[in-house]
């Protein structure tokens, strides 16, 4: 059954803020994706520091003001940001996410990905699949996993805002992303799977689904294994080898 309810935190920094947390099963999220468009509202709501600091914790979200890519892997974030030409990358919890999705899982079960599930369509049916088998309700529960391997390609960005301060429309929103393509680099893709929260902490519209004839349920960010890179996943194409981690 799914259990929604609100939370209160507040977090010391300069003043006390106070967020409020939604909760499905094992996911806890804030804020939504939609007000970026919709309400216009680019301002930090989520401080990094409540979505990591301990082993277990996995996350995503975008940093506010358009500048950057939060994830957290093993309670430790990966801050990713663009200064120039090149991604800046930071371990600190200075910050807020816009809206973020967050997790706390110590055990997990390993299913390996078949060679035949490539794309980025294949995997959502294969996720979907494997976590029904699981006894997970994947029509009304949200959940985490990870993938563990060496993608044939991922396709992936950096958000940089290039608003210069104006109303952010869906074309200022997609201009403000810094793309980038990695190839057969070991990764770990942290992401959440949802059928309910569209516009909350899945996007409404994903290209990579377009002729799917079905919506996105996923949400994904990469960690490279060599720590050098860290993002969200637009596209991908997988490769042999790979691991799907759901959660036990």
């Amino acid at each position: 059954m799914k259990i929604l309810h609100s939370i209160t935190i507040c977090i010391l920094m300069a003043s006390c803020t106070t967020v409020h947390v939604n909760s499905d099963g094992l996911v806890e999220f804030a804020g939504r994706q939609t007000d970026i468009v919709g309400q216009n509202d680019i301002a930090g709501l989520v401080p990094i520091s409540a979505m990591s600091g301990s082993n277990g914790m996995y996350g995503l979200g975008a940093y506010e003001g358009l500048d950057g890519e939060i994830t957290i892997f093993q309670g430790r974030p990966y801050i990713t940001q663009v200064r120039g030409g090149n991604i800046v990358m930071r371990h600190d919890t200075d910050g807020s996410a816009i809206f973020a999705a967050w997790t706390k899982n110590d055990t997990w079960r390993d299913e390996p990905i078949p060679p035949d599930v490539n794309s980025f369509v294949d995997l959502q049916r294969f996720i979907r699949a494997r976590a029904g088998a699981a006894g997970i309700d994947t029509a009304m529960t949200a959940f985490p996993f990870l993938i563990r391997g060496a993608p044939a390609e991922l396709e992936w960005h950096i958000n940089r805002d290039r608003t210069n301060g104006q109303v952010v429309t869906q074309e200022l929103f997609q201009a403000s992303k810094d793309n980038y393509v990695m190839r057969n680099e070991a990764v770990t893709i942290v992401g959440f799977y949802s059928e309910q929260h569209h516009g909350t902490f899945i996007g409404t519209y994903a290209p990579a689904m377009a002729d799917s004839g079905e919506q996105s349920a996923m949400h994904m960010h990469l960690v490279s294994d060599d720590g050098l890179s860290a993002g969200h996943i637009d596209n991908l194409h997988l490769a042999g080898g790979m691991v799907l981690r759901l959660p036990q």
